[in-house]
């Protein structure tokens, strides 16, 4: 099942829960505080169950919380993204027992040797890499060029070929003038951050889900990255949100902006159709099934990771 997007940020909402059902009640200015008569004028309320609601996208500032409505959302294995005034997520609140064998996953993932965390890093670099190249045309140079620098890749990446095809790529696909910048606030570049952003957080939640550890990745390794593992299983994930900013953001006849249309469209990439082996079906559901591949090639039950590839 596809489990809901929840986005808060063109006006104000305040959140609680009762009975399983998350009730998002519109703020006005005379909404009263918790301890006052509520106003015969609020506006009426939206429901939605608890146990359908995947990601809760929190914008706007004057948006408030009961702590029972955090709890229903994290008992029911959702996760709760808050972004800052950047419009970019700054905090990510998930659930901590949604697994009955989570300190056993745990233990596999710290057990894991570097040997095989090294090829689970080639497998994620190649996919990423051979993922740029699909956003590329054809019969294009670089597209060829990318292609071949994928079957150069070693295990652990040792020679950084995914630097060195970021770099055709980044030019290829947004023009020679391009620069990718991770601080950006406006343009191309805070489009890309937004789509990250989301992609990283639904990957976060899902590796919550399988039981394993987020801050303790495979190739990211930062004493203040709490999310190590989450920014490792992204990276093949990044050239979706990459053709979602070119073919259908930059067609638009608006100059690109991380306005509330362009949010809309980027949350998209959670319901985009994905092949996974055999199978095609939702992203968010894909990233269900990769994390438990992840557990198995740590259990030894397995040597490939799944990586969900966008189907065009």
């Amino acid at each position: 099942m596809i489990r809901r997007t929840i986005e808060i940020s063109q006006s104000p909402v305040h959140l609680s829960a009762r009975l399983g059902q998350l009730i998002l009640r519109p703020k006005t200015p005379d909404t009263p505080g918790p301890d006052v008569a509520e106003p015969l004028s609020t506006p009426q309320p939206a429901s939605f169950p608890c146990e359908d609601i995947g990601l809760i996208l929190v914008e706007h500032p004057q948006t408030t919380y009961t702590h029972q409505a955090l709890v229903a959302l994290m008992d029911h294995g959702a996760a709760v993204v808050v972004c800052g005034p950047k419009h970019l997520p700054v905090g990510l609140l998930l659930p901590l027992q949604t697994h009955t064998e989570v300190v056993w996953r745990i233990d596999d993932q710290i057990a894991a040797p570097r040997p095989l965390l090294k090829r689970l890093w080639q497998q994620i670099v190649v996919a990423k890499i051979l993922a740029q190249a699909r956003n590329l045309p054809a019969d294009s140079l670089a597209r060829r060029r990318i292609t071949a620098l994928a079957q150069q890749v070693r295990s652990g990446d040792p020679a950084n070929v995914e630097a060195q095809a970021a770099r055709a790529y980044w030019q290829a696909m947004f023009g020679q003038t391009f620069r990718r910048n991770p601080d950006a606030e406006d343009g191309i570049n805070a489009l890309l951050n937004y789509g990250y952003a989301i992609l990283r957080a639904a990957v976060a939640r899902a590796i919550v889900a399988a039981g394993l550890f987020p801050a303790l990745g495979i190739h990211h390794r930062n004493r203040s990255d709490a999310f190590a593992l989450a920014d490792d299983l992204v990276e093949p994930l990044r050239p979706m949100a990459d053709a979602q900013v070119r073919d259908r953001l930059l067609q638009e006849p608006c100059p690109p902006s991380l306005d509330q249309h362009a949010k809309a469209r980027l949350l998209e990439l959670l319901t985009t159709t994905v092949r996974l082996e055999e199978t095609t079906g939702p992203l968010m559901v894909a990233l269900h099934r990769m994390c438990a591949s992840l557990v198995e090639c740590y259990q030894r039950q397995r040597k490939r990771l799944l990586i969900p590839e966008a189907v065009n």
